[in-house]
């Protein structure tokens, strides 16, 4: 059954907030905060540190125009850290829509106990929104524990994977999607892209636990298409445009407006690479693996890219410049897993030698031995894409390349997608499967379980950091507590 946006009456004279609230990019002193409306109108938050908006203060917001579907963001600035802060959004047009409330707590300037969660992949393989499974439930899980923000390793949506209204399930039973035109075919359009956001946020779950929790957005392939890189082009019969710059240009303008990040994709410099600071204990470098990817048939060569020297740059200066306790790498690629593309390719930062770095590893190895000489300690990678939930340790005694510290990468995810797995580690770093669990078969529906999301608890006093790998009801799986060096 095809829907519209559920609740939302376009006969009104009344603007109507259409897919929830949201916040994003929370630091101590800042955050920002976004929704959508049904038509032509402005931005209005009330924002306040008590629930009853007892003395809450006003801020204009932008117009919400037809240039951005009617998104729109406010930067809040001047924040106190460590605070709760409540909040309520409205449009405004010759009358005022309803308010939606949301809520978030900023980082504390002096150690404090933080609990974050990560994970990816939404609507992939043609398993979308299904009521009768209660939707996206693992947001409900997820939301039980509370956690200060979430970070989306990428594949928020799945722009390349359409749906059909039901799938048979090997039980007997049928898989049902709720459907919406632009979930269909693949999208190619702006309106198309946008419209891949727009269904996700159909989902009651993920819309109440985001206005509630912070995200922190990255994106990878399926928010454009499958395994892309820069000057792709397709021989794919499902798309008439077979440029795969012009849909990435088109899919990061939607990736932009439906994010809660910052005003660019998603940083004021409009990269979509960033740090953010969330108090002494805690620094995230989120990367963005897919923009200056070199192409994957090349990916055995002497050298290749994933971060692009830029990029490559600013994280190690940014690395040697923190003073957190922890830096948490965001990638949304795997280190050392093989991830094919088709014949004689590699999709993933491994070219699948083992051997000596080569093609993409060349940058990582570098990176890896600058962080050693520099004494950068205390990082860990988190990272999704694959489908099923590991715990990776990394150790030089184990390695073919050797000049590095030994660190742990944690991998989760789907969150409601097909699962698969495990892939084979690749020896060049020295990887070691301390824990894996997927699915029995390829594309095991979200019915069957395999549904995976992380979090992170950062103790206050001792410092340590403790991962938790856990399943789509919140049941731990596994659990690594890390000491600071």
């Amino acid at each position: 059954m095809l829907l519209g946006t559920p609740g939302i009456s376009y006969a009104s004279s009344r603007p109507q907030l259409t897919h929830g609230v949201q916040s994003g990019d929370v630091t101590d002193r800042g955050a920002v905060l976004w929704t959508r409306a049904d038509r032509g109108s402005r931005m209005r938050v009330e924002l306040a540190t008590r629930p009853d908006f007892k003395h809450a203060r006003t801020i204009g917001g932008p117009a919400l125009t037809a240039d951005t579907d009617f998104t729109g963001k406010v930067r809040l600035r001047g924040l106190r850290p460590g605070q709760r802060y409540h909040y309520r959004i409205r449009a405004e047009g010759e009358r005022r829509s309803e308010a939606l409330e949301g809520s978030f707590t900023t980082a504390a300037c002096e150690p404090a106990d933080i609990r974050f969660q990560w994970s990816g992949d939404l609507a992939g393989q043609g398993w979308g929104i299904n009521p009768d499974f209660g939707g996206y439930r693992i947001f409900q899980a997820m939301a039980d524990a509370e956690p200060d923000f979430f970070l989306c390793s990428g594949d928020f949506v799945y722009a390349d994977g359409p749906l059909v209204e039901s799938v048979a399930l090997p039980d007997g039973t049928t898989w049902k999607n709720t459907l919406v035109d632009e979930k269909l075919k693949v999208a190619e359009t702006l309106e198309e892209y946008r419209g891949q956001f727009k269904y996700n946020l159909l989902d009651e779950n993920l819309r109440a636990y985001l206005a509630n929790v912070p995200m922190v957005n990255q994106w990878d392939d399926h928010e454009v298409t499958n395994n892309w890189y820069p000057g792709e082009i397709l021989d794919l019969p499902q798309y008439t445009e077979k440029s795969v710059d012009v849909l990435a240009a088109r899919a990061r303008q939607a990736f932009a407006e439906f994010t809660p990040g910052g005003f660019g994709a998603t940083d004021a410099a409009g990269r979509i690479y960033r740090k953010l600071a969330y108090g002494p204990l805690l620094d995230v470098f989120v990367l963005d693996m897919r923009t200056f990817k070199s192409p994957n048939p090349d990916a055995d060569g002497a050298t290749g890219t994933v971060l692009g020297e830029e990029q490559l740059a600013w994280l190690k200066r940014e690395l040697r410049r923190s003073k957190a306790t922890w830096k948490v790498i965001a990638a949304d690629l795997p280190i050392g897993l093989i991830v094919g593309d088709g014949t004689g390719a590699q999709e993933g930062v491994s070219n699948g030698s083992g051997g000596a770095p080569g093609g993409r590893e060349t940058e990582i190895a570098g990176l890896l031995s600058f962080a050693k000489r520099e004494g950068v300690a205390n990082m860990v990678w988190l990272t999704a894409d694959v489908h099923y939930t590991a715990a990776h340790h990394y150790s030089p005694d184990r390695a073919v390349f050797q000049d590095f510290d030994p660190f742990w990468e944690f991998v989760s995810g789907p969150l409601n997608a097909g699962g698969f797995g495990p892939n084979r580690l690749d020896a060049t770093f020295g990887p070691e499967a301390v824990f894996v669990q997927a699915p029995p078969a390829a594309n095991t529906s979200p019915a069957q379980g395999y549904q995976f999301f992380g979090e992170v608890a950062i103790d206050a006093e001792t410092e340590t950091f403790t991962v938790s790998l856990k399943d789509i009801d919140g049941g731990v799986l596994f659990t690594q507590a890390i000491a600071p060096v």
